[in-house]
């Protein structure tokens, strides 16, 4: 993978750099600028996502990423730019829209129907999906004839859920949530899974869960996190991103993105001259703001 690095405080105004991966693009950001009053969050900036990736992206607060997601997403409309879903402009498409389309973002506070069962939530999700009956129909039918149909049976295993199957949602663990968050959003079968901080919150054993299931896609599955806590994520990530003030300053390689002068500056604030090769850096500094 070819590792770009813009120059320090360069703003981005080209496409983005010429990947050397040959899988098919599947997020496809141009240019995408997004202002609040006088404040611009995200500073015209190229992302090029491809398909089966495992990518993510880091800043310190304020940096813009969650701004960034959010464009990508569709919660906000950008001021400039345009985004790109497998060559379709979707840069006026709303979230909804973007999920029909195969684009499932899960959010940092977990989106679950806390009264009802593990398994409820999981038929829900599905057939939703997949089935395409509404709201009130799934509520009203107690789901039980469906509660053994093979994708949801796997799911359950996979995620690790089979002890907890009965259990009402409130009575779980964060740590069970966020995993039956991930599961409801996998069910859906979407081309991109779009996850916002899914290790917030979570003790280290949890944490260890939920990236053990997801690793279990790796290669199948194009996932994209934006996550504060990149020590956990080292060995899963593939490419990360690295924003500050609103601007991409890194992307490709994690240790060479860690390793680069203007993210040490800007993300670890460490003087990369005064300590010589730069190695060696406090990764504590930023992982739970």
């Amino acid at each position: 993978m070819n590792l770009f690095f813009p120059s320090p405080g360069r703003i981005l105004r080209k496409g983005p750099a010429v990947s050397a991966d040959l899988r098919a693009e599947i997020i496809k950001a141009e240019g995408v600028t997004k202002r609040f009053g006088e404040l611009i969050a995200v500073d015209r900036v190229d992302y090029l996502l491809h398909e089966s990736e495992v990518a993510g992206i880091i800043g310190s607060n304020g940096a813009g990423k969650t701004t960034f997601f959010n464009l990508l997403t569709g919660y906000y409309p950008p001021d400039e730019g345009a985004i790109r879903y497998k060559g379709q402009d979707v840069t006026r498409k709303t979230p909804q829209e973007r999920v029909a389309l195969g684009m499932m973002r899960t959010f940092q506070l977990t989106s679950t129907f806390d009264n009802l069962s593990v398994m409820d939530n999981l038929v829900l999700s599905f057939f939703r999906a997949h089935k395409k009956s509404s709201l009130l129909d799934l509520l009203l039918n107690t789901c039980k004839r469906h509660r053994k149909d093979e994708k949801i049976v796997a799911i359950l295993e996979t995620f690790n859920l089979q002890d907890v199957a009965d259990r009402q949602v409130k009575n779980l663990s964060l740590g069970e949530k966020r995993r039956l968050e991930i599961a409801m959003a996998i069910l859906a079968e979407p081309k991109v899974l779009l996850l916002d901080e899914p290790l917030a919150g979570l003790a280290d054993s949890e944490i260890k869960g939920v990236l053990d299931v997801l690793r279990r896609h790796v290669g199948t599955q194009t996932i994209l996190i934006v996550e504060h806590k990149i020590s956990q994520v080292e060995d899963f990530l593939q490419r990360l991103t690295v924003m500050h003030d609103g601007r991409i300053i890194a992307d490709g390689g994690y240790e060479e993105c860690l390793r680069h002068p203007e993210v040490r500056r800007s993300y670890w604030q460490i003087d990369a001259s005064a300590d010589g090769n730069g190695d060696g850096c406090k990764r504590e500094a930023h992982e739970d703001e």
